[in-house]
């Protein structure tokens, strides 16, 4: 295992003290040692490719590199500004990259991270991007060569971190929850109150995973669900698709991690979206299935965006106050309807992860 404190160090000896990135469950100990240093040194981006262009910013101001944290899945987010912008034969913009492993060959995963495991090293070769798996303190020696010749040779290198490789900092605390309804009574409420035959298409990371918890719980069988184990921020996308060719009444269910990763296909939903495409924001300020950090969504009025951008009626759920009569407002009202729910973070433990995904497609298409 490598201590976090040893990779910062590492990094800080070649002049690095700016990060930026997205969080990620391998990389959440990394994540959590920087919030507490300088705000202005610390950036959590939206997504990776924003990420990655706040690094080039960071050079173009200051000559020096940027370090730029991401899970592997969100590599392909990436691409545009590391080949368009930063590549050697474009602009030769030096930057590292930290990314997490997700799907690799040594380690047991879910489907969906074990494709991506499987190309991210050939993904950085095409890119000509010289990386290190990091395992051992020799690998931080060849980490730290590499990095030499990224300075010098105005280069993009990277590093590979597979789980379980940083050491748990045990003094790191979970935060508060920022708001106070119950995730899991919130959704049991709304399950309860959807007609059968009722269509959901769920985000990815906990939403997904406590929908499918909840409904073998509490036997509910009124709805046929599609759970996006990938594609962060891609939900609302994927909902707005299906709803133009089909009548039936689809539930979009979207984190706030999620909605903003990819903050401009809720505009796509909000002009060509019909009345039967419900779109329901959970938002606990948190991404919360790779370690808590903000979002930062706390300060964003989503009535005044969510009107701006096409959605004629706007919802607010916080507390269980009338709860049932203003889920079944939204829900049968005949217009295109924004729900922002604030909801604590997910509090079921162990929760189950969908495996048999061509059935559970299959399933939601019947």
């Amino acid at each position: 295992m490598i201590k976090v404190t040893t990779l910062i160090n590492l990094l800080k000896k070649n002049g690095i003290d700016f990060y930026t990135g997205v969080p990620d469950s391998i990389l959440k100990e990394l994540s959590f040692s920087l919030q507490s240093k300088n705000k202005k040194k610390h950036i959590i981006a939206t997504n990776e490719g924003s990420a990655v262009s706040i690094g080039i910013g960071h050079y173009l101001s200051t000559k020096k590199l940027p370090a730029i944290y991401m899970q592997n899945s969100g590599l392909s987010n990436a691409l545009n500004p590391l080949i368009s912008i930063a590549h050697k034969k474009v602009y030769s913009i030096p930057l590292i990259l930290i990314i997490g492993w997700r799907g690799s060959p040594r380690i047991k995963d879910e489907p969906q991270h074990n494709v991506k495991g499987k190309i991210t090293k050939q993904i950085l070769k095409l890119l000509n991007i010289k990386y290190t798996v990091l395992r051992s303190t020799s690998d931080l020696n060849k980490f730290h060569k590499q990095i030499k010749v990224a300075k010098k040779d105005k280069s993009i290198v990277a590093c590979l971190i597979e789980q379980g490789t940083l050491e748990k900092n045990k003094k790191i605390k979970a935060k508060k929850n920022f708001y106070n309804l119950d995730k899991e009574f919130f959704l049991k409420n709304l399950l309860k109150n959807i007609k059968n035959q009722t269509k959901i298409i769920s985000s990815t990371g906990y939403n997904s995973r406590e929908l499918m918890y909840i409904k073998d719980k509490y036997k509910f069988k009124n709805s046929k669900d599609f759970y996006m184990v990938g594609g962060m921020g891609h939900t609302s996308s994927v909902a707005l698709g299906y709803s133009l060719f089909n009548k039936k009444k689809i539930i979009c269910i979207d984190g706030d991690g999620s909605l903003i990763m990819h903050l401009g296909s809720i505009k796509t939903a909000g002009t060509f979206a019909n009345k039967n495409f419900k779109y329901i924001l959970l938002n606990n300020n948190t991404h919360d299935s790779v370690g808590g950090q903000s979002t930062y969504t706390n300060n964003i009025d989503f009535e005044k965006l969510s009107k701006s951008l096409g959605f004629k009626k706007f919802h607010s759920i916080k507390s269980k106050k009338n709860l049932n009569q203003n889920i079944k407002k939204f829900l049968y009202e005949k217009n295109l309807g924004f729900l922002e729910v604030q909801v604590s973070k997910s509090k079921i433990k162990k929760l189950p992860r969908p495996t048999d995904l061509i059935k559970i497609k299959n399933e939601f298409m019947s």
